[in-house]
């Protein structure tokens, strides 16, 4: 299936419109991760961990906006648009992926 930020598909004609659909990603990160993120924070440099949590959370919404896009009938979502958010308290820190876009048909 096709996903993409763009409105339109090029050698494709979109056939009808079928609905938005939506998705959210909620990931936690833990306290080791909090740990070397810190220490990140404190030297420098790049967070792999946080990096790889942000990596997960992005795919698992690429991969629901096709499941939810599926079981429409729709053949493609165009006009992708990606939010990534943090939520913390408590002591506590998660991500947050949030996509939507535009679920379409095909014509054949």
């Amino acid at each position: 299936m096709i996903i993409t930020t763009t409105s339109n598909i090029e050698g494709a004609h979109i056939s009808e419109y079928l609905q938005l659909v939506s998705v959210n990603v909620v990931i936690g990160t833990n306290l080791f991760s909090d740990l070397k993120a810190s220490l990140t924070d404190i030297f420098g440099g790049k967070s792999g961990t946080y990096q790889r949590k942000l990596d997960d959370a992005y795919n698992a919404a690429i991969e629901q906006i096709e499941q939810r896009a599926r079981k429409i009938g729709a053949d493609a979502v165009v006009g992708v648009k990606m939010d990534f958010g943090e939520i913390s308290g408590h002591e506590k820190s998660m991500f947050m992926v949030s996509a939507v876009g535009t679920a379409v048909k095909l014509a054949k």
